[in-house]
């Protein structure tokens, strides 16, 4: 049998290699940052971009896209090419998609701070990025499948399936969530809105940790982990049954992030139902992971890698432990919007992803360098300063949310919430967020620890950027394999079409229904949309990250409506684009601020927090009475939202900012009236004004009501 010659690309491996870890060292520091800022509210610095509403999401961007991204990428271009036995497709696709994907990195970490987003969680880049970002996925796909059709092996191999599904699912959840009418060049509107953003973010948001953060993953494991243990995969059968349950149910788990809010009951228990199953094949892809080590148990005490791997295997088992336990409604009631999410969040990204990534670094970078690590002892100090920062992390944060549920939700024997005030349940949790800043803290200095003794590495050894390899060809054969998966695995396309469409029922199945019967999203009159001022306001509470720490959605419980008014109806969300529910209450729900408090108070509470709220730890935003109100775009901005169906009459369009003048008018002249002296054309006043409207609509339809029975 002839062999042929050719060379793998380790040079797009080392580049991959190194950004992960630049970006990770930056991802980390900000993520320290963020945790510090919300013990001493000083450290947002007193500049409007660096404060948490603006980082926050900077944070989760650098460490999601730049930190794993870099680092996925890293481990399928090394994995792919060997077990295909063939080089990348394409050396320039190679470069582009390296290339590429660092401006969309640096794009990011530029227009975030600026405050230029759309709010919608690990997908808040505006629409020029996302298109770059969009190209640049492209291009890693195409030379992916060239790779694949031009391979040497016949059978693609279990990592290869994950790798698949990964690109195929990522760019369906990227292109259905993205779809926006821009505004300007840094400015745009979802074509959804309300409730049916809120399912379609969502179904985005968790399948984007399923299909970006875990199947890529999955996929390394069934490739390094082996090599690593020198050791096969425990079970192929396992594998198939894994790979495909997973992918066919991870897609519908979605509206479980949504669960007690105005999203149909029906979408609400499809996602209870589906995400309890998932426990299963994810499940399996760790026990199968931690079964190749059986019988090399001492080789794991020896080698940190495998240290690394088998933590990081054990916190995908909590992780996925934790998501089924979370969508129970009970357990739900009580843990959203507290830090136990926070948690259960870092368990994954800290344990799963950060220790597989390091234990991938510290295997991979010595084999293309053709030296030894620098220093094994470092690496073993570096496993147990991780894994301490881990239990540093996760312990506070579990303990922060049972003090937070608990609180939230106490009455007195006498029927009246026992702490009415929220910002009593932040202050007794600082002590905890202060030991999930000491967590942090370790695990930032092991990836430092980990740096320097990886660079000590590369500078004893030499890249060997062509690694010469040779297989035999790839040529036809006439027998019939009995084993159904076996010739799937020969067939690519097929595969990648068979993986499409078991991602897509479930999100069809949820969405359809939801866009196109109207029953599942009730009218009320008397909601109106914003007025041209209000509209202002509102993008201002988008650009500082209001929606990072305040939700906007009251739920249907007794200790909700007792703290915050009537819970929130679907229709009162029908001209919110985006959505803006969020995930956290570090500082109370605001959906039924409006009218709540005067004006002055509202501008107090920007101005210094503390006026209002003694020892509260928001910042300060300052710059909202200094700046003024851009309202260039304004009649765009209504021209588009009337394009996407909001009523807007020529008349509103054409006089957009002479109402909006008349309204800053009138609340300048109520602050005045309280000794406050601003003037009309300020962005304090916009915001003022959007928050005085907060959930007033639902209450005029109340009286609307009442005023109708009076007259019968």
């Amino acid at each position: 049998m002839q062999l042929e010659q050719f060379n793998y690309d380790n040079k797009i491996v080392r580049d991959f290699g190194i950004a992960t870890l630049f970006w990770g060292i930056v991802g980390m520091t900000v993520g320290l940052l963020v945790a510090l800022q919300l013990i001493w509210p000083e450290m947002n610095f007193m500049t409007q971009y660096t404060t948490f509403g603006r980082i926050r999401p900077l944070h989760t961007n650098a460490v999601i896209f730049a930190f794993v991204g870099n680092a996925i990428f890293m481990g399928i271009y090394y994995s792919l090419q060997r077990v295909l036995k063939a080089r990348m497709f394409s050396d320039f696709l190679s470069k582009l998609h390296f290339w590429g994907w660092q401006l969309v990195i640096v794009a990011a970490a530029i227009t975030l701070p600026l405050g230029i987003t759309t709010s919608h969680e690990y997908a808040e880049l505006e629409w020029p990025i996302d298109i770059g970002l969009a190209v640049v996925w492209v291009a890693f796909g195409v030379n992916m499948f060239g790779t694949i059709i031009k391979r040497r092996e016949r059978h693609m191999y279990v990592a290869v399936w994950f790798y698949i599904a990964t690109f195929v699912t990522v760019a369906v959840l990227h292109i259905v969530n993205s779809v926006q009418l821009p505004v300007s060049f840094w400015k745009s509107y979802y074509v959804y809105a309300g409730v049916q953003d809120a399912l379609v973010q969502w179904w985005y948001g968790h399948n984007a940790v399923a299909f970006f953060l875990t199947t890529p993953f999955l996929g390394m494991m069934y490739y390094f982990l082996p090599k690593m243990a020198n050791r096969p995969v425990y079970s192929y059968k396992l594998s198939i049954l894994h790979f495909w349950s997973l992918i066919f149910i991870y897609i519908w788990a979605g509206p479980h992030h949504l669960l007690y809010t105005s999203l149909p009951s029906w979408v609400q228990s499809l996602g209870v139902v589906f995400s309890v199953m998932l426990i299963a094949p994810s499940w399996g892809g760790m026990i199968n992971g931690l079964l190749t080590l059986r019988g090399a148990w001492d080789k794991v005490r020896a080698e940190p890698v495998l240290k690394f791997m088998v933590v990081a295997l054990t916190c995908y088992g909590m992780a996925t432990f934790e998501g089924p336990l979370l969508s129970l409604k009970q357990v739900n009631a009580i843990a959203h919007f507290t830090d136990w999410i926070v948690a259960h969040v870092h368990i994954g990204a800290l344990g799963w992803n950060g220790f597989m990534t390091f234990a991938i670094l510290y295997w991979l970078l010595p084999r293309i360098y053709k030296t030894e690590l620098y220093s094994k002892k470092l690496a073993n100090v570096h496993f147990w300063i991780g894994t301490l920062g881990i239990l540093f992390y996760a312990i506070p944060m579990y303990w922060a949310a049972v003090v937070q549920g608990l609180m939230w939700k106490e009455f007195t024997p006498e029927g009246v919430l026992k702490y009415p005030n929220f910002l009593a349940t932040t202050l007794e949790i600082l002590p905890m967020h202060m030991m999930r800043a000491v967590g942090g803290t370790l695990y930032l200095s092991g990836a430092i620890l980990m740096t320097y003794n990886l660079v000590k590495t590369i500078k004893k050894g030499s890249l060997v950027a062509n690694e010469a390899a040779e297989a035999p060809a790839l040529t036809p054969v006439h027998t019939r394999e009995r084993a159904t998966h076996r010739r799937l695995e020969r067939k690519p396309i097929l595969f990648m079409v068979l993986a499409l469409i078991a991602i897509l029922i479930g999100g069809l199945v949820e969405m359809i229904p939801t866009f196109t019967i109207q029953s599942n999203i009730p009218t009320i009159k008397s909601v109106q949309p914003y007025t041209a001022l209000e509209l202002q306001g509102r993008d201002l509470y988008i650009r500082e990250g209001c929606v990072n720490c305040h939700s906007q959605t009251v739920r249907p419980f007794r200790s909700e409506t007792a703290r915050y008014g009537e819970y929130s109806k679907a229709g009162e969300f029908i001209y919110d684009r985006p959505f803006l529910w969020g995930s956290k209450r570090t500082g109370p729900d605001l959906h039924r601020i409006g009218g709540k408090y005067p004006n002055k108070w509202h501008y107090d509470h920007m101005f210094d927090p503390t006026l209002t709220s003694p020892g509260s730890i928001m910042p300060a935003y300052p710059w909202l009475i200094d700046q003024e109100l851009d309202n260039s775009k304004l009649q765009d901005k209504m021209n588009a939202l009337r394009i996407l169906g909001t009523p807007y009459t020529n008349e509103q369009v054409n006089n957009a900012v002479q109402d909006a003048q008349k309204q800053a008018e009138g609340i300048v002249q109520n602050l005045k009236d309280n000794q406050v002296e601003v003037m009309a054309d300020r962005e304090i006043i916009a915001l003022i004004a959007y928050l005085q409207r907060l959930g007033t609509d639902i209450k005029a339809e109340a009286k609307a009501t009442t005023e109708q029975t009076e007259e019968n």
